[in-house]
């Protein structure tokens, strides 16, 4: 596979240029423009880390390039909207008609999905099947009514450019007035960061799928099973998960062991800090733009309801925690009652690092960090749903009897991307590393 000059990433003479650590807006050092403001309600709040730039309108005009970044130390190149990640917060309005101008100045072809958007299928932004792309040194202007509201996210849809930093935030008011009251409003957008060339983790997931995972089995936790279950349950234990050619511990693809965990753009040392006065109503709408990463969101001391989520409202639900994925976007209200600084702590799924900030009173806070749980590994039921329940003994090529739902005429042909041949419900279950931790 020929690589485009853009997905070279390393600085060939980093001497040349003045880097920081990614404590500033998301780590870029070059195009960021004025500082503005970082919460969409409460004006002092503008001291603060990583937030980026908020546009409100109905023209906007997004310039694509690359950027020198420094996450961790090592100099790397990201591709920026407007010279920030996350790339400008857009604020549109229901009903508007909006236009955005968006120009490519990279050396190869970029584009923008509208993720969860309503709009013609010109406009989506999905290079070969909605439009050829955007092509270095050209302009494409996207042209839309708007026909919904909420919390929703826009990102590249060509090659890894997502990976090196192109996504951002979208908010849409309804055009009757939000039902969600709230004193102040934040996004909380959440990503993954890799030094490596994502071409480079692609090819080696491609040899070895769990090339960054180091949390294998070893001979001490078959003795440990052994001590716990005997040595004949342990042992058909394990030979079940190597006749499936599967591992109880992939959790994840990629690990913390090349991701660095940003928090709107700012690495954990980082500290991204959001503002409040003790009673306030909060809104935090979090935005899962990992390209590979599963997030277990929580504010210790504090309860989270979820009011709003993928930019529908719902009925408010009030947990300790939740885990969100990929592309999925969660609402909620938090009310701090103490003047104390707070942790927004987002642990990986596979539990080998973690995105974090600050709620806090006052700038410069902090709360204590608390330590990612223990991994939780899989389990039969897991991996395999209802063939867990005895069906998996007798695994082999063709010694399999799986009971297949029957579908619908209408579930076949080329409009069907996928069928579930054994369905099964999960909703009394909050999934691997969630069960039995004593929150909600």
């Amino acid at each position: 596979m020929k690589r485009p000059q853009t997905d070279s990433r390393l600085l060939p003479d980093p001497s040349r240029r003045r880097f920081v650590q990614g404590l500033a807006a998301g780590g870029v050092l070059l195009g960021l423009g004025p500082v503005v403001r970082p919460a969409l309600a409460g004006d002092e709040t503008a001291t603060r880390t990583g937030m980026a730039p908020f546009l409100s309108g109905t023209e906007f005009d997004l310039v694509i390039a690359e950027t020198p970044v420094n996450f961790t130390g090592a100099p790397r190149m990201a591709t920026t909207i407007n010279g920030s990640i996350p790339g400008p917060i857009l604020r549109w309005r229901e009903g508007d008609t909006v236009t955005i101008r968006v120009t490519n100045r990279l050396p190869v072809s970029t584009s923008i999905h509208w993720h969860g958007i309503i709009l013609p299928y010109e406009m989506d932004g999905v290079p070969g099947v909605s439009y050829p792309g955007i092509a270095p040194g050209e302009t494409f202007v996207y042209r839309f009514k708007v026909r919904q509201s909420g919390t929703y996210w826009y990102h590249s849809h060509t090659g890894f450019q997502e990976q090196t930093g192109m996504y951002g935030a979208i908010i849409i008011d309804p055009a009757d007035g939000d039902r969600i009251r709230a004193d102040r409003d934040y996004v909380v957008q959440l990503s993954d960061w890799t030094d490596e060339d994502p071409l480079d983790v692609f090819a080696k997931l491609k040899k070895q799928s769990d090339y960054y995972n180091f949390n294998q089995l070893t001979v001490g936790d078959f003795f440990r099973d052994a001590a716990t279950l005997g040595f004949a349950k342990a042992w058909e234990k394990r030979r079940k998960w190597n006749r499936m050619r599967m591992s109880p511990t992939d959790l994840a693809d990629i690990s913390a062991h090349t991701y660095t965990y940003l928090m709107n753009g700012t690495p954990p040392a980082g500290n991204w800090t959001a503002l409040f006065r003790r009673g306030e109503r909060v809104r935090l709408r979090f935005i899962s733009s990992g390209t590979q990463s599963f997030f277990d969101v929580r504010i210790p001391g504090l309860k989270m309801t979820v009011v709003h989520v993928d930019g529908q409202d719902i009925e408010p639900v009030t947990v300790d925690e939740f885990r969100f994925g990929p592309g999925e976007t969660y609402d909620v209200i938090v009310e701090p009652k103490d003047d104390r600084a707070y942790t927004i702590f987002a642990q990986s799924m596979d539990r080998t690092g973690y995105a974090r900030g600050t709620l806090a009173p006052r700038p410069g806070m902090s709360a204590d960090v608390p330590p990612v749980d223990p991994p939780q590994w899989l389990s039969m039921v897991d991996m395999m749903g209802a063939m867990a329940h005895g069906g998996m003994t007798g695994m082999g090529h063709g010694g399999m009897n799986p009971v297949h739902a029957r579908h619908a005429r209408t579930e076949y042909g080329p409009s069907t991307d996928m069928r579930v041949d054994m369905p099964r419900t999960n909703l009394d279950d909050p999934g691997v590393g969630l069960r039995d931790n004593g929150r909600r």
